[in-house]
């Protein structure tokens, strides 16, 4: 007979069996809104859902050739632990991969494999980081807040707009450059999709180099740079990404790279990521990967390096992607850009990168809605569209701003909502 532990305490904010970093971190807050929906889907209401960072593979499946490659290393054995730096065929493709496309050539040592790129990250602030130290990060931006609490670091928050595509300014962040010992920069941007200026982005670059080398002559731990540009390989319209080590060379020793394939294949369940810089931050960051355990499956380590050293076929797929994703931005931004015409409050930055479309519905004040999650509730509950509001990532006014996100969704389907989005504002305009 089970011996019976239903009635075990439920989770409290205020149980005493967990630390105090645990009791203050907060929970997801796209992960809530996910599961309103999955709520309204249960019951049979059909949402175009723009919520998720995520691809459905009904919509975009992993390339054929990742997946068979994936099965072979399976039948071949591949299943024992991987080295902690990760398989050598694979950081010799990554190396292959930043050469050839980055034309930045990195050290085998400076290249690190992990479990996607969330334990990148973690690893690089756990590399990094002191309790105490100064972490300086703009809103929007994705989950920084959370991280900085779990190392429990300082965190400088530097607040963009629009008029910058949400990136921020060397003078938005020059009051805080010189107490800093992490910056963390993304480009293409989580939530906005938007892409750094290549001129703002060597301003910064060059005062970050200025500030180490004032720290050198004084003894001082450097500032590093974490740039997070999982998003890089899908780029649109006439933007460029650029690297901050091809604009200034001299920021090489103090920059970390985030990336991998869960964006760029699709692949975000197959859990490949990987890390490159300095070989002196990235052996670091090995060890504490090592420690944690957080290192990608072998078989999808070797499956990756070969599918990256196919350049024919990933270098296809890419172009088949980039097409999708972008169709699918244009279908939001030509509908919104239409309803601004008409004469409604919403404005859409065009799409630049990433799987994201930045929209305000500037309705703020009108028809009882105080906040944007009134105006997200009043969207999914009129209109069957659902959108995460810039909250979830840090920004803390209610300007109206929403994250779109085009992974999970089809063109037909964002065409079919535009129209129910339409009459659901023109509604609030009119108090009904």
């Amino acid at each position: 007979m089970a011996l019976d532990l239903t009635s075990l305490p439920r989770p409290s904010r205020d149980d005493a069996t967990v630390g105090t970093m645990v009791r203050g971190l907060v929970g997801s807050e796209i992960l809530r809104i996910a599961a309103e929906i999955r709520e309204l889907v249960s019951k049979g209401t059909q949402v175009c859902n723009l919520t998720v960072g995520d691809f459905s593979p009904k919509e975009f499946p992993i390339p054929d050739g990742l997946r068979d490659q994936i099965g072979t290393a399976l039948q071949a054995g591949e299943t024992n632990y991987p080295p902690s730096d990760g398989v050598l065929e694979l950081r010799q493709a990554v190396q292959r991969f930043y050469e050839r496309a980055l034309g930045l050539k990195y050290p085998l040592e400076g290249i690190v494999i992990a479990g996607g790129a969330r334990p990148i990250i973690y690893a690089t602030y756990r590399a990094v980081l002191d309790p105490g130290d100064v972490v300086v990060y703009p809103v929007p931006s994705w989950n920084n807040n959370h991280y900085a609490h779990m190392l429990g670091a300082k965190s400088v928050v530097v607040t963009t707009d629009a008029a910058s595509g949400f990136m921020p300014t060397l003078a938005q962040l020059e009051p805080h450059l010189s107490t800093a010992r992490l910056l963390c920069l993304c480009s293409p941007l989580n939530p906005t999709g938007t892409m750094v200026d290549a001129g703002a982005l060597r301003a910064i670059c060059e005062r970050i180099v200025e500030e180490n080398r004032a720290r050198e002559g004084r003894g001082q731990k450097p500032l590093i740079l974490m740039y997070d540009h999982i998003y890089w390989v899908l780029s649109f319209g006439g933007t460029k990404h650029v690297t901050p080590v091809e604009l200034v060379p001299g920021i090489a020793p103090y920059t970390v790279f985030v990336d991998g394939i869960s964006k760029a294949f699709a692949a975000t369940g197959v859990r490949v990521g990987w890390g490159v810089g300095a070989p002196t931050l990235i052996s670091r960051m090995r060890d504490v990967l090592g420690h944690v355990g957080a290192w990608a499956p072998k078989a999808e380590q070797v499956a990756t390096a070969r599918y990256l050293d196919d350049t024919k076929a990933s270098e296809a797929f890419l172009t088949t992607m980039r097409a999708s994703v972008d169709a699918r931005l244009e279908a939001l931004h030509r509908g919104f850009q239409r309803m601004k015409d008409a004469g409604l409050p919403v404005r859409a930055i065009a799409p630049q990168g990433a799987i994201y479309l930045s929209v305000q519905f500037d309705l703020v004040g009108r028809d009882g809605l105080t906040t944007n999650d009134a105006i997200r509730k009043r969207l999914l509950e009129k209109a069957r569209f659902a959108v995460v509001p810039f909250q979830a990532f840090g920004l803390a006014e209610d300007t109206g701003w929403f994250r779109l996100s085009v992974g999970a969704t089809s063109v037909a389907e964002i065409e079919q909502a535009l129209p129910r989005v339409e009459a659901t504002v023109r509604e609030i305009l009119a108090g009904k």
